[in-house]
């Protein structure tokens, strides 16, 4: 099943803070918004992936704790893209500058800023087309690395800046490069 898009265009379209309004009205609800202004409704995820999204962001927490670098997000925090699109990213890591340059207005909502990096967990509800697509929005959007991770296939895609998509078939582990100082994910504990 793939996400249902809501094509308000025709009538009228979304300001941000009506765009908010329309998630405060509906919490049981999950929205993006694409750089179209189309409203997208995001499939809730079964209990398995809920358990494997929860150790992903577990493990970033950790990490971050531990170096104080930036902030962690999870799955509920939506950011506001410099292209106009609003999207969820499974995980998702801000250097502190970055994210203390934001007023608190700017942070108490949807902060308009791309993250430094991004994980999307495919799940069985996710189109991997569609996926893709929203990993190479994340990069050309400012996110400086991105991993989609299939845990069926037991792939990664990694996406970064100027450079064709990598994909690893079954790796033990992912490091987070220059981006992520030290962090390594062991992804025996997700496969």
């Amino acid at each position: 099943m793939t996400s249902v898009v809501i094509r308000l265009d025709p009538i009228f379209t979304l300001s941000d803070e009506q765009f908010l309004e329309v998630c405060r009205a509906n919490p049981d609800v999950k929205f993006e918004q694409n750089s179209k202004g189309e409203l997208i409704v995001v499939t809730p995820t079964g209990g398995d992936t809920g358990i494997y999204n929860a150790k992903l962001t577990t493990r970033f927490v950790v990490w971050n704790e531990q170096v104080s670098l930036g902030e962690v997000f999870d799955s509920s925090t939506c950011f506001e893209l410099p292209n106009g699109a609003k999207r969820s990213p499974d995980v998702a890591w801000i250097q502190n500058s970055r994210w203390n340059s934001l007023t608190l207005e700017e942070k108490e909502k949807f902060p308009p800023i791309a993250p430094d990096f991004v994980l999307e967990l495919l799940s069985p509800t996710d189109s991997l087309q569609e996926t893709q697509a929203k990993m190479q929005e994340y990069i050309d959007n400012g996110v400086k690395l991105g991993w989609l991770l299939d845990r069926k296939a037991r792939r990664v895609e990694i996406y970064r800046p100027g450079k064709e998509v990598e994909v690893l078939q079954d790796p033990d582990s992912l490091s987070g490069e220059d981006v992520l100082p030290g962090f390594v994910l062991n992804l025996q504990t997700i496969w």
